[in-house]
């Protein structure tokens, strides 16, 4: 057996040739090098310990990355394709159907990457999502405010990382928004989703289903708003809840629901966005069939002692896991060992001038800053365009979150860009 996997991320978080040591063909592998020298890493000297590393200079190329994975994917004999980076589902599923390999195909991915699909599907099931449209005119949206009234969000159909998303709330930034939108002489649009604004605070589940069943799944709670990643200068925090917290289990019971509406594959790892409303209803955003951005990875690593990206890429692969193997006869899947939570500054412009002293306290699970005294930096493109960013743990979500602003304070302290 072989695995082709699509790399857009830097190298070393992810040591695929490590967690599939066992696969007897190795492990192929296409990377971004724009992404592993933005990761702070040096780049590999020849395969890097894998049976075959291509390195592109960025997956922008999409023609270029097309080729190479169809013929590697024949040349090395691939029997399983790996893909963790929403942008490259379609491509990941376009080669299984191609060669005839096990995984989610097209036509299942579409559930998940076609936001108006996904939420029919998710509707149909009786699950609350927001009002939407998919307006093909300016008029139509005009015609939707009406309706629903003002905050607006605008988002892409098959978006993710928050690019291009706007949220509208006043009649003049309506407009703007509708000029830069519906272009004078263009045609009716398609690719544009148009939903009502729903408040509250964001929660989202994340976990991996192997053979069929959910085997991974803890909720979290974003303390800030995704999408002012461009505006906001102080520091972000995302944690897990507690297992007393009554949302807790309606969570996980709302995110199984929904999986099973989308008909997820056999093997996937999945990330749940689900708005809290004041009024105590939980409304589903999305839900995507890959693991989580940020550092939300790190975040299930430390509270489960597992990571949910090698589960989940070893449960595709079909190789053991040793994991659910250590379970208590009757459990069928991991209890958190511990709770956890993210503490996050975003890139802004500008020159750095100074960064955080590395933190020494034993509950840091992770730290990174990913920039240097004197390096001149743009605004961040996407969510997960981090200055700094660290995973904190404790026994309870209190403490949890108590560690998390602490240091927070200290990134917005001692972080200094001109």
């Amino acid at each position: 057996m072989t695995a082709l996997v699509l790399h857009r991320f830097p190298l070393e978080p992810f040591p695929y040739d490590r967690w599939l040591a066992e696969l007897d063909g190795g492990v192929v592998m296409i990377a971004a090098r724009d992404k592993i020298l933005a990761g702070g890493e040096r780049l590999p000297d020849g395969n890097g310990g894998y049976r075959h590393l291509e390195l592109v200079d960025t997956f922008d190329d999409e023609e270029l990355v097309d080729r190479l994975a169809r013929d590697l994917a024949h040349e090395h004999r691939v029997t399983h394709v790996i893909a963790h980076h929403e942008a490259d589902l379609i491509r990941a599923a376009g080669l299984r159907e191609k060669f005839g390999l096990a995984g989610q195909l097209p036509a299942g991915v579409m559930a998940f990457r076609d936001k108006v699909l996904m939420k029919r599907k998710l509707a149909e099931a009786g699950i609350e999502v927001a009002p939407h449209t998919l307006p093909a005119t300016a008029d139509e949206v005009r015609d939707f405010a009406a309706e629903h009234g003002l905050p607006l969000v605008f988002k892409a159909r098959d978006g993710f990382g928050s690019i291009g998303l706007r949220i509208v709330r006043t009649g003049e930034e309506l407009e703007r928004q509708l000029a830069e939108a519906f272009a004078p002489g263009a045609g009716p649009r398609e690719d544009l989703l148009l939903e009502a604004y729903v408040p509250g605070r964001m929660c989202h589940v994340d976990g991996v289903v192997a053979g069929g069943r959910t085997v991974m799944a803890w909720p979290s709670q974003y303390q800030y708003d995704l999408s002012s990643f461009q505006a906001d200068g102080g520091a972000r925090v995302d944690l897990t809840l507690d297992p007393s917290d009554p949302l807790t289990p309606r969570l996980l019971e709302l995110t199984e629901r929904a999986l099973e509406a989308l008909e997820g594959p056999v093997d996937h790892a999945f990330h749940a966005e689900v708005f809290h409303t004041p009024d105590d209803r939980l409304v589903v955003c999305e839900v995507a069939a890959r693991p989580a951005g940020a550092r939300i990875r790190d975040v299930l690593t430390a509270v489960f002692g597992t990571h949910p990206v090698e589960l989940a890429a070893r449960a595709h692969t079909g190789l053991r896991l040793p994991a659910l193997e250590a379970l208590p006869e009757g459990r069928e899947r991991l209890e958190p060992v511990r709770m956890a939570g993210q503490v996050l500054m975003m890139k802004r412009p500008g020159t750095v001038r100074a960064i955080p002293a590395t933190p020494e306290e034993p509950w840091v699970e992770f730290y990174g800053v990913f920039a240097e005294p004197g390096e001149v930096i743009g605004e961040a493109a996407i969510s997960s365009d981090f200055l700094a960013a660290a995973v904190l743990s404790a026994t309870t979500r209190e403490e949890c979150e108590r560690r998390l602003r602490a240091l927070g304070g200290r990134f917005e302290t001692e972080i200094v860009i001109d």
